[in-house]
Parts: C-alpha cells; structure tokens; sequence
C-alpha cells in the first residue's frame, strides 16, 4: 500500500479513537458518577419506587456494555495503528491474504478480509 494512502487511513484511526475515547468518558460519567437525583434533577428525599430502581440499574448496565464494546474497538484501533507503523497494515490476521480497500474504508481497523469474516461469522 503506498504512503498517502496509508497516511489517509491513519488519520481516519486516530480520527476514530479520539471519538470513541470521548464517547467512553463522557458514558463513564453519565453511567458511574451521578446518583439518580441528578441523573434526574430530583431534589426530594423521598423514596424512589422499586421500578425506578430497576430502571435505572438496566440503564447503567447498558451503559457500561456500550463502554465495553468501545473498549474492544478502541483496542481494535490500537493493533490497527501499530500495524501502519509496522508496515503490516491491510494484511489478514488469519490468511495474510490482502484485506480490500472497500473493507479498509467501511472498517479501517478491522483485522480480517472478508472471507475469513464470513468463516468466522458461521463458525
């Protein structure tokens, strides 16, 4: 792959993770930080009903897999941007075949081409 190329897809990485940083934070802080009152802007000290509870338990654990979720991305961004510096960029994890420039642009840190997505999808 020659190095303009590389360098639009390494903008694209760092472009991503940047992103997907602030998203995690600002998902930590809505999620972990804020007590129900002022998640809410309830000021009242009376007691919160048992569905409210449980309402506000699924959304922070929705929250924390979105989180999660980001984590592995983020991490798929890291290996994505290493592999530019190493000059491996665009070579299949599993049959070092070349990985298209389509799926690079659609996904550009994804690990796999395409068929060997396909294998891995059905197992």
């Amino acid at each position: 792959m020659k190095k303009a190329e590389l360098k639009v897809f390494k903008e694209q990485l760092l472009s991503l993770r940047a992103r997907l940083r602030g998203d995690v934070t600002a998902m930590a802080d809505a999620a972990l930080r804020k007590t129900r009152s002022e998640a809410n802007g309830d000021l009242s000290s009376m007691p919160i009903h048992m569905a409210d509870i449980g309402s506000d338990n699924y959304e922070q654990e929705f929250t924390l897999s979105l989180m999660q979720s980001d984590e592995v991305t983020l991490e798929s961004i890291e290996s994505a941007i290493e592999k530019i510096e190493d000059g491996l960029f665009g070579l299949c994890e599993e049959c070092l075949g070349p990985i298209s420039k389509a799926r690079l642009n659609a996904i550009p840190h994804t690990p796999l081409c395409i068929k060997c997505a396909q294998k891995l999808e059905r197992g």
